[in-house]
């Protein structure tokens, strides 16, 4: 069996089976903390596939943010409570908001229903920026996030492209579709007789910054060229 991501997917097949082997495409909890696998080099049970680590890229998200907006003081962070608790990410987004002197506003949205509400919460609570986690809600409506962004006045940075494409300021992530083509390695081994668990999870290999030029106009702000050196892709 095959699922896209952790939470309530996996939880439903979890449920469903503790002997048909499952692989996850692109996990973005701390598989071994929420108890899904026993370890990342060996997982047990029936359950293995890839992790997208997002805590570590929460705070380079937020480095990301402060080099190019320096004087940032406060930063919101739009997350989706029904796809997973995002414990592990808040925890290292958290210290590192502290060391650069940033307050965190968690700003939760169920779906694409509630993003304007959300994006009115941290208006109203005088967020400068935000940050999204790896959830379905960013990931399934890209667009509704970007215009909600920019009529918002807010420079967003997101994992995924899709965002940015659609007219968000940065992305910073692993290549998903590169993570999906890798799980296809998993499948291929467990049908030649491999069992789940004994196949390490494995993390992404390829991250990319993508920047959306025309949104840095719009919002005035000048990307550094520092940060521009490092991007992957540059939308004019």
């Amino acid at each position: 069996m095959v699922v896209p991501v952790c939470g309530a997917v996996l939880d439903a097949a979890k449920g469903a089976t503790h002997t048909i082997p499952i692989v996850v495409q692109s996990c973005s909890d701390d598989m071994v903390a929420t108890g899904v696998v026993g370890s990342l080099a060996r997982p047990g049970g029936n359950i293995t596939g890839l992790s997208k680590i997002t805590p570590e890229l929460a705070a380079k998200q937020l480095g990301l943010l402060k080099e190019t907006v320096p004087n940032l003081s406060r930063i919101a962070v739009l997350w989706d409570p029904g796809y997973s608790d995002f414990a592990a990410d808040l925890q290292d987004l958290r210290a590192a908001a502290a060391q650069v002197r940033v307050t965190l506003q968690p700003v939760a949205a169920h779906g694409r229903d509630e993003l304007a509400a959300a994006f009115t919460t941290m208006i109203r609570e005088r967020a400068e920026a935000v940050i999204t986690f790896s959830d379905a809600t960013t990931y399934n409506y890209p667009r509704q996030v970007a215009e909600l962004a920019i009529k918002s006045r807010l420079p967003v940075i997101s994992p995924f492209r899709e965002v940015v494409y659609a007219g968000g300021l940065m992305s910073y992530g692993p290549n998903i579709l590169d993570m999906w083509r890798r799980s296809a390695g998993y499948v291929d081994k467990i049908l030649k007789g491999a069992k789940p668990a004994d196949l390490p999870i494995e993390q992404p290999t390829k991250f990319e910054l993508v920047i959306n030029l025309k949104t840095a106009k719009a919002l005035e702000l000048t990307i550094p060229q520092a940060v521009l050196l490092r991007a992957d892709e540059v939308i004019q």
